[in-house]
């Protein structure tokens, strides 16, 4: 990515040495270029800011000798022995001997099992920590580990910092420090720096050529990571930036309907539930409401957990734009969802005069064409449908708000064909995915957030067990046996063999999805769940058989269902009060709490079982968490600290975060602060002065298409 802003160098050569071919730094050539390419490194700017992951902290490496105790200290050496064993009352140790030059050193780890998987004899590692003598030989209590390469020789492990970087096959350690030296030779003073002066001295950051000149060669841990700051708080303000630019073109460009929501409207609406909204949805709604009588186009993210009451909140806004003559629009990403929020909203508006379609791929020609006609005419005031609301011979009268669920199944260009034109409908977006903030603010960072935390009056905290091993298993079925004999009723969710996060329905994997929930469904059926009637739901199955089905263990007349994740927006069925979910390690949290949430809506006490083959301790640290909390939000949080944004959101399917050095998981602290800065500077209206031109300049660059940001204003 080149930079853009000027160089403040006078006299500097028309050729800028950043956009050089990276085959012509020194000593790479073109087969190792080919080897950089992998790494996306192209440029000598691609090398100068492929940053260094970690850095061997190599400042006092000391022979075992020279240990002294309590003291923080490195040792480096080559491991000769591992050994696990069990102790008492259900502990375990793991100890690693290392060979430091003929003399010896353990590292012991205690109830951390899974240490044995992560060394191999031979492995060159470095420990630090608090050594202790122990019966004649030195000891480190859980040690930080660093594995060292095979060209780290002696020499280099000498002292100092030494930077370790993202390596391809083919590629050594040693080689790309000597390439990202010669780059920083040839090239650093012709990096820019778009931060004005004034800005970087009042945030207290380094230089940005100081700053890429020491995070490939600082002299400690701490110089490191003061400059890797500077480089990644530049990544994440220029990103901002650009979405909290999209929001305020959002609020200038086009005039929004005003609706009103007086007293009466208001009355007449929450007739239609029948229940009270919570603190949460009340909250919500009092955004919404204030938005959609502004004027401005409303972008709004509605955010809320598991049951926490979402699509209320949704219709409630829907039936303020058609009180006021408009079209409301409800889109989903899959036909399954989209037909559990028209049966909701079907059911609530039986005594409403609203007419309302909804409008999917399964529809056949001359049904589409009698709904298209009736939208286009505007005699249907409410649409529910999946993407086909959003073909090109989809053309709305009127249309006053469109409701987008779970929009990071979608693109943001998908979004914005409701936002073209001068007049804009007003757009809330809402997941019952309860997402990170530090994702919030990349992934939705250019909308307004109402979240809604609190859970309907009488909902109780589902019972959560993680169960390994055959006997364990034998315990739980005899407790779900008598639980469904007591009258209770049960789902049993089957693994997709794809993807975790993906629940379409179109799925290459489906069949065997499909052949692993009719496995399941004949083994149950045959053994542990022989005495009960049992149904069978799965993604392939046409919309009235599966509806047939779901009826069907709604009414009692099925006592358990066995399921693909289709369920996870499956109808309510207060009765059902346990769910078990096979192989739920290859779930991810945030879609395990989707599934628990089906359970646990009535008047009994839920209880969720958490069927796993793997033992590993990642494993039971990940289901661990269920097992503590049935709060979506910490739950969520958990899922990003230990998988990433891709897999909480399914982004790596969808489209990867546009970031070029930052870590959204790592760097969440750089992530709020680039945040707060940028909001304050086009609020303040100081990015628009004449000193800011530069990083203007970079920020349209890097996402003026990406976010279809305007050139002026």
């Amino acid at each position: 990515m080149m930079q853009t802003c000027d160089d403040g160098l006078p006299g500097a050569p028309s050729v800028n040495p950043l956009a050089g071919d990276v085959r012509f730094v020194r000593g790479v050539g073109h087969e190792r270029a080919v080897l950089l390419g992998r790494l996306g490194i192209r440029t000598v700017e691609d090398l100068l800011f492929h940053l260094p992951r970690e850095v061997l902290d190599l400042t006092d490496v000391r022979p075992v000798p020279n240990l002294e105790s309590d003291k923080l200290q490195s040792v480096r050496g080559n491991v000769v022995d591992i050994d696990g064993r069990s102790l008492t009352r259900g502990r375990t140790m793991v100890a690693v001997l290392l060979d430091c030059d003929g003399h010896y050193l353990r590292g012991v780890w205690f109830n951390q099992r899974w240490m044995l998987e992560r060394f191999s004899n031979g492995d060159h590692v470095l420990f630090s920590g608090k050594p202790k003598r122990r019966g004649g030989r030195w000891e480190i209590a859980h040690p930080k580990v660093q594995w060292l390469d095979r060209d780290t020789d002696a020499d280099h492990v000498s002292g100092g910092v030494q930077p370790k970087y993202g390596l391809t096959e083919g590629l050594k350690q040693h080689e790309l420090r000597r390439f990202v030296r010669e780059a920083v030779d040839l090239a650093i003073e012709f990096v820019a720096d778009c931060l004005p002066d004034e800005l970087r001295e009042e945030l207290d950051l380094p230089v940005l050529r100081d700053a890429v000149r020491m995070v490939h060669s600082a002299a400690t841990p701490g110089e490191y990571e003061a400059a890797r700051y500077r480089i990644v708080f530049d990544d994440l303000l220029e990103f901002q930036l650009g979405l909290v630019l999209r929001r305020r073109a959002w609020r200038q460009s086009g005039a929004a309907p005003i609706l009103p929501t007086t007293a009466r409207i208001d009355s007449r609406i929450r007739r239609l539930f029948p229940f009270r909204f919570t603190d949460g949805q009340n909250s919500a709604v009092n955004d919404i409401v204030a938005d959609l009588a502004s004027g401005r186009a409303m972008h709004r993210l509605l955010q809320a957990d598991v049951g926490a009451g979402k699509t209320s909140v949704a219709v409630y806004a829907m039936l303020v734009a058609i009180a006021a003559g408009h079209q409301a629009v409800l889109m989903a990403p899959t036909e399954v969802l989209a037909n559990q929020h028209w049966d909701t909203i079907d059911r609530l508006l039986i005594h409403s005069r609203v007419d309302r379609v909804c409008l999917t791929g399964s529809l056949s020609q001359k049904q589409r064409r009698e709904t298209l006609d009736a939208v286009h005419a505007g005699r249907v005031q409410l649409i529910v449908g999946t993407q086909a609301v959003i073909q090109q011979d989809v053309e709305f009268e009127n249309p006053g708000i469109v409701v987008i669920d779970e929009q990071h199944k979608f693109g943001v260009q998908q979004r914005a064909r409701f936002s073209a034109g001068d007049r804009q409908p007003h757009v809330l977006v809402m997941t019952a995915t309860p997402i990170p903030r530090s994702l919030c603010l990349t992934q939705f960072g250019d909308l307004d957030l109402s979240v809604i935390r609190d859970m309907p009056p009488g909902r109780q905290p589902v019972v959560t067990g993680h169960i390994i091993g055959q006997a364990a298993r034998g315990r739980a079925w005899d407790f779900i046996r008598k639980q469904i004999q007591s009258g209770r009723q049960a789902y049993v969710v089957c693994p997709r063999i794809g993807s975790m996060e993906d629940s379409s329905n179109d799925s290459p994997d489906a069949d065997s999805d499909l052949d692993a929930a009719q496995r399941t469904y004949h083994d149950l059926r045959d053994g542990e769940l022989r005495e009960f009637r049992m149904g069978l739901v799965h993604g392939r199955m046409d919309r009235a058989e599966r509806a047939d089905q779901m009826v069907r263990f709604r009414d009692g007349d099925l006592q358990v269902l066995v399921s693909t994740t289709v369920i996870e927006v499956g109808v309510d069925v207060p009765n059902a009060t346990l769910i078990v979910i096979r192989q739920a390690d290859r779930f991810g949290l945030s879609q395990l709490h989707q599934l628990r949430g089906r359970i646990g809506r009535g008047r009994h006490r839920g209880y969720c079982f958490l069927f796993s083959d793997s033992a590993s301790q990642e494993a039971t640290e990940r289901l661990a968490v269920l097992e503590r909390t049935c709060d979506g939000f910490e739950i969520a949080e958990a899922d990003f600290e230990m998988r990433g944004p891709g897999d909480v959101l399914g982004v790596r399917q969808h489209g990867q975060l546009p970031l070029r050095v930052a870590n959204p998981v790592r760097d969440r602290d750089a992530l709020v602060r680039a945040r707060e800065v940028a909001v304050k500077l086009v609020e303040s209206g100081r990015f628009d002065q004449p000193d800011y031109a530069p990083l203007r300049l970079r920020v349209f660059d890097r996402f003026g298409r990406l976010m279809n940001l305007p050139k002026s204003g």
